[in-house]
């Protein structure tokens, strides 16, 4: 079967600049946690970097609009002003160490957009988790003026045997190096060698797809290649985008236009860097006695931290039920009574918030198994949104590299 969805790319990498400063963290991370980007900004200063390409999430607020407008200049004015090189086409294994794991190994390469749904599907690419269609339209408001993408999407493989990456990582030595330096902010460090695109060890992503192979495995001959791991509205945002752009492309244009595609990282999940870290709710600005009264008649399993205690629901139910009706009675809660909701990532950090805000309560769930995902998703289709992370907020991919998503 042939590999047809993750592709070989041009990838833009920055040139003479002060790598540490460059890369930073995923948007998506630490936002219950100004102090961490306003220390970011500290460090960086007036250097180059790609936190003025992103918007992290804390941010989405009133000034939303002149962010973006702004984030759109930089990204025109790097271009144009040569901090990128770009390579030739191929892919780029990481190398990632984290204070948590010594090693994971990625590769970064294009996906089509076409080959991925975040809905229901049988598409080779999907999401694992629900989208939410309201968190896409300010990514957009990005996405459809950039000239360049810069990515913290990571796709998940379910390689067992492991035969690509980890192959590819111990001849490492016979690729080019591309990039090695130590993360801002505690995020660890990363190494990056240039892949060509006739690798042969690549046509072994197609073998994942072996009719005999998959019903030995899942039981069914249903073409699953990648599961969304992290930045699944990310990918959400660059499926829409590309929706909205083809409508006005005549027939052979569409398949060669870089908005068909989305840079991503590759890792397989059977990778000793992966591991599932569960994703816990803190609710603010509520009356902790009235919330928690009715959030002990839940039918869920989960743990609840208000006032320095900790106490277990003493309920049975599987993870992702247990997650979607304690979501559903916080959603019904604010809406009578108001209070905000927030995703947090690490027990500790979780009780630290809990602790130093006023009116909050802090919701605790156990982790999913990572070798159950793929198998979940065939049977049962997306989990319910925020069901597991892949390892601490500092562990999430950097945005590092990029990818012109326009015609020159």
């Amino acid at each position: 079967m042939k590999n047809d969805c993750f592709l070989p790319a041009k990838i833009l990498l920055p040139d003479s600049v002060d790598m540490e400063k460059w890369a930073v963290v995923a948007c998506d991370q630490f936002t219950s946690d100004l102090s961490y980007w306003q220390k970011l900004r500290e460090f960086i200063g007036n250097e180059k970097s790609t936190l003025d390409l992103i918007l992290p999430e804390i941010f989405l607020d009133d000034k939303c609009d002149e962010r973006i407008e702004k984030i759109n200049q930089n990204i025109e004015n790097y271009l144009n002003s040569g901090v990128f090189k770009e390579t030739e086409e191929g892919y780029i294994l990481t190398v990632r160490s984290t204070p948590f794991v010594k090693r994971r190994i990625g590769l970064i390469g294009k996906i089509d957009l076409e080959k991925y749904e975040y809905t229901g599907s049988t598409a080779k690419i999907r999401a694992t988790e629900r989208t939410i269609e309201e968190r896409i339209p300010p990514r957009l408001k990005i996405r459809k003026n950039a000239k360049a993408e810069f990515t913290h999407v990571m796709i998940l493989f379910d390689d067992e045997k492991r035969e690509i990456t980890e192959e590819m990582y111990k001849k490492r030595g016979e690729y080019k190096k591309l990039y090695d330096f130590t993360l801002s902010m505690g995020g660890g460090s990363i190494e990056g060698y240039f892949v060509p695109k006739k690798e042969p060890l690549l046509k072994r992503f197609g073998d994942l797809l072996d009719t005999e192979r998959l019903i030995k495995k899942y039981g069914r001959a249903d073409e699953f290649l990648f599961a969304v791991g992290d930045g699944n509205h990310s990918l959400a945002t660059a499926k829409a985008h590309w929706n909205a752009v083809k409508e006005s492309l005549p027939e052979e244009e569409k398949a060669d236009h870089p908005a068909r595609y989305a840079l991503a990282e590759a890792v397989n999940i059977y990778d000793e860097g992966i591991y599932f870290e569960p994703i816990h709710r803190i609710v603010k600005g509520v009356d902790s006695d009235k919330f928690v009264g009715g959030l002990r008649d839940v039918n869920a399993d989960f743990s609840f931290y208000v006032r320095g205690k900790e106490e277990k629901s003493g309920k049975s139910a599987d993870l992702p039920t247990s997650i979607k009706v304690v979501d559903d009675y916080i959603k019904g809660y604010i809406e009578k009574f108001g209070g905000a909701v927030d995703y947090i990532h690490g027990d500790d950090e979780l009780k630290e918030l809990v602790d130093n805000g006023k009116g909050s309560v802090g919701i605790l769930f156990k982790k999913m198994d990572k070798s159950d995902l793929f198998k979940f998703v065939l049977d049962n289709g997306s989990l319910p949104r925020k069901t597991f992370s892949m390892g601490q907020g500092r562990e999430k991919r950097y945005y590092l590299e990029g990818r012109k998503i326009i015609k020159d």
